[in-house]
């Protein structure tokens, strides 16, 4: 089992030609040509992998996996991150939403598809998408909508739609959600209700 003292970098003191050099950092044994253990091949490897990205435990497993860490060496060390809060899945879920919905736009849907790609847990995931209600979604679809307008602009009503409408399916927003801000936003602009009747279902 790891001990505490594995983790924290200690002074780099020469030892005596006749003892083992347990005690020495593990940049030390990298300069000495002393092959490191897989416990410290991984925390190195997790440390790496973290500086100036957060990633999450399965993200980092995949990647000491992918190196050919042992099993059990890299589960010892991942624990130890999330024990130290290196590692927090639930803090990365909550950013990755904030984020990618202010600049990207996107819906609770392909939030939750995208968090699922990185192996977050089904309920740290419910809880980070809950930041968003259905009003936040809807008034970020209706600001899509606004500003993809001016680029139809001159494209057939049809063509005008379809381009609209996929847009929002594309960033995950449900249809009856899509059909209703692509709707409102063209009438808005001038057009007939009743020519869009003929391409947009009712909602």
């Amino acid at each position: 089992m790891t001990r505490r003292t594995d983790w924290q970098d200690g002074p780099d003191r020469p030892e005596p030609p006749d003892r083992p050099d347990r005690g020495a950092p593990s940049s030390s044994r990298a300069e000495q040509g002393t092959p490191l253990g897989p416990e410290e091949q991984a925390r190195a490897i997790c440390l790496r992998l973290l500086t100036g990205t957060p990633r999450t435990r399965k993200q980092l497993a995949d990647a000491l996996r992918t190196r050919g860490i042992p099993d059990e060496a890299a589960q010892e060390v991942l624990s130890r991150f999330e024990d130290v809060g290196l590692i927090d899945d639930a803090a990365f879920a909550g950013a990755w939403v904030e984020s990618r919905h202010h600049s990207r736009g996107l819906a609770r849907r392909a939030l939750a598809r995208e968090l699922r790609t990185k192996g977050v847990d089904s309920t740290l995931i419910a809880d980070a998408v809950g930041q968003l209600d259905a009003d936040q979604e809807e008034r970020t679809a209706r600001e899509l909508v606004e500003r993809k307008l001016r680029t139809t602009r001159g494209l057939d009503r049809e063509k005008r739609l379809r381009r609209l409408a996929g847009m929002l399916a594309r960033k995950g927003y449900p249809e009856g959600l899509a059909v209703r801000v692509v709707r409102r936003a063209l009438e808005e602009e001038g057009e007939d209700p009743e020519l869009l009747e003929h391409h947009l279902p009712d909602v």
